[in-house]
């Protein structure tokens, strides 16, 4: 008998390629998903099959999500505002779409008796770390975006629930994951840019921010591996790239590949890109390797492999 997923965010960048995979593997998958920034036809494949359901509905309704999960074994929550710097101009965005959904969703599994939720959090909680590349027992944490403030408590209430009502959860800190069907991020931003103006490309701050990325199909199989082998009542996981690569050598990969030799570089100053942006990250991921799993593919290729997709017709 097949078990039953619930995927919030499912019809998402990261959320559809999540649903691509499971169904490969059998499961009965449940999307919910309001469309703000997914698409339907991400989940096209899937679209009509037996083992397939797609909702479109708000996380801030709790009587819809309660009825939505019944029957659920397992619940993905990647559903989030993707746009950090949204928040900063609406500022209870990060606070209504992280947090209080968070608090929905966990509650909505309390009064259904499902007992796990695999959490999409993030690198920011850590804000600027003195200790890199950043372990996940560092603390304390001093997120300085409200986006991290946000899911730093998400991942405090997955913790709460779990052990106060008999759950388990996964907390994911996500490094820069990219890869096809991306919406938003550097590459989704550098692209549209570069198509208004083939002649200059804007990049925000001086260029020298330094992160670590993962290719969408190493964070699936990343994230159902921890979910497979590591089975504590909270179990945390850095999940990124074993190396960095800084956003003026993704904004050359890329203008290279678009074939854009005349294409000028410029920078708006500063370290940051907007207030909130983590200037230099780079997470440890040795706690996974010890399960067993390990990236094969560089920051680099990551960042390159992705740039290939977007940019497919």
């Amino acid at each position: 008998m097949s078990k039953k997923v619930f995927i919030t965010g499912g019809a998402g960048f990261i959320g559809s390629h999540l649903a691509d995979r499971m169904a490969k593997e059998g499961w009965e998958i449940v999307v919910y998903d309001n469309l703000s920034s997914g698409r339907e036809e991400f989940l096209s494949t899937h679209k009509g099959k037996h083992y397939f359901t797609f909702i479109k509905g708000d996380l801030l309704d709790l009587p819809a999500v309660e009825k939505a999960l019944k029957g659920c074994d397992l619940v993905f929550h990647l559903a989030a505002n993707p746009d950090i710097r949204y928040g900063i101009k609406v500022t209870d965005t990060d606070l209504k779409q992280n947090t209080i959904v968070t608090y929905n969703i966990l509650e909505a599994m309390r009064r259904n008796g499902v007992k796990e939720i695999c959490l999409a959090s993030t690198s920011t909680i850590y804000g600027e770390p003195k200790v890199m590349p950043t372990p996940e027992d560092y603390g304390p944490l001093f997120p300085i975006s409200l986006y991290g403030a946000s899911k730093l408590a998400c991942e405090a209430l997955c913790t709460a629930f779990a052990h106060t009502f008999g759950m388990k959860c996964w907390l994911f800190r996500f490094a820069n994951i990219v890869g096809g069907r991306g919406t938003h991020g550097i590459i989704f931003d550098f692209i549209a840019k570069l198509k208004a103006d083939p002649k200059e490309l804007e990049i925000l701050g001086n260029g020298k921010q330094t992160k670590s990325y993962l290719l969408v199909d190493d964070c699936v199989d990343a994230m159902l591996f921890a979910h497979a082998k590591s089975s504590e009542t909270h179990n945390v996981f850095n999940l990124g790239g074993e190396d960095r690569i800084d956003i003026t050598s993704i904004a050359k990969l890329l203008i290279e590949k678009m074939g854009l030799k005349d294409a000028k570089l410029k920078f708006t100053g500063g370290e940051r890109g907007w207030p909130g942006d983590v200037p230099q990250m780079h997470l440890s991921v040795k706690k996974l390797a010890k399960l067993g799993w390990k990236c094969e593919r560089s920051s680099r290729e990551s960042v390159s492999t992705a740039i290939d997709r977007m940019l497919k017709p």
